[in-house]
């Protein structure tokens, strides 16, 4: 607690921070970090939690770094929540463009000449669409797959908002084949719970491209929305292989992998 005011020469007393209006205690506890509001703020006094518990606080804050979209007015439930979220907001799968090898991925499945790394547009292939992107995972003619387990808790998201919240979790994957050879595409992603049970899984129908294709890069995503609670990792795994047994890495290619979880949008 500010130390108790004193009178001064004249009898004039000091003014405290605690004596400023409510929305100028709004905007100066709005500069700070969230953890600091949360953890150290809320316990200075009855005055100070009310305030960092208010809407307008969290609002303000998300106005400050760019989260606030005037039409979500209506759509958001729980500011501090929704900002949280937006700070969190991140790829969680590493290494998503082959910039460091095959680092943090699992290789599953690594048959034919195996998994190898490509820099686009690669032999009779296209550029992708994102500039940013440099390099691409190719197979071969044998199964190839790799995998990337991602532990929630680990990555700042507490159990609870797991729990409660049920934020998006948004997955999108990058694939194209070669002009000159048939390939194809395989993806499953799994939310698991603590003991790594299945709670809900997106596999689509594997995507067989013929040869003599555009090569063109395709995305393919999906969101996990009001799925069970207990979610504590998600696995994601891709990969393929060609469909016309050439030696050599003819298969699919992928790159550009994204998972995020966020804010529900509606």
């Amino acid at each position: 607690r500010t130390p108790a005011a004193r009178p001064r020469s004249g009898g004039t007393v000091m003014t405290t921070i605690c004596d400023l209006p409510e929305d100028v205690l709004v905007e100066l506890l709005s500069l700070l970090p969230a953890r600091d509001l949360v953890r150290t703020c809320r316990l200075v006094c009855a005055q100070w939690r009310y305030v960092v518990d208010l809407t307008t606080l969290w609002k303000r804050k998300c106005q400050r770094e760019g989260f606030y979209i005037q039409n979500l007015d209506r759509s958001v439930s729980d500011w501090k929540i929704f900002y949280m979220l937006c700070k969190l907001k991140r790829n969680l799968i590493k290494n998503p463009c082959a910039e460091e090898n095959f680092r943090h991925w699992k290789l599953d499945n690594n048959e034919g000449d195996k998994w190898k790394i490509e820099d686009l547009p690669g032999t009779h292939g296209r550029e992708m669409p994102n500039p940013k992107v440099h390099k691409y995972f190719v197979t071969s003619y044998g199964p190839c797959f790799k995998s990337q387990l991602i532990t929630l808790k680990k990555e700042g998201y507490w159990n609870q908002l797991m729990d409660e919240k049920r934020p998006e979790i948004v997955v999108k994957d990058w694939y194209a084949a070669r002009f000159d050879c048939g390939c194809r595409y395989e993806l499953t992603v799994r939310l698991l719970s603590e003991d790594y049970i299945v709670l809900e899984e997106f596999r689509p129908e594997p995507v067989v491209i013929e040869q003599w294709s555009d090569a063109s890069w395709r995305e393919i995503s999906h969101t996990f929305q009001n799925y069970p609670a207990g979610v504590r990792h998600i696995w994601f795994q891709h990969g393929g292989q060609d469909t016309q047994f050439w030696a050599g890495w003819y298969g699919i290619r992928v790159t550009n992998t994204s998972i995020t979880v966020g804010p529900r949008t509606l």
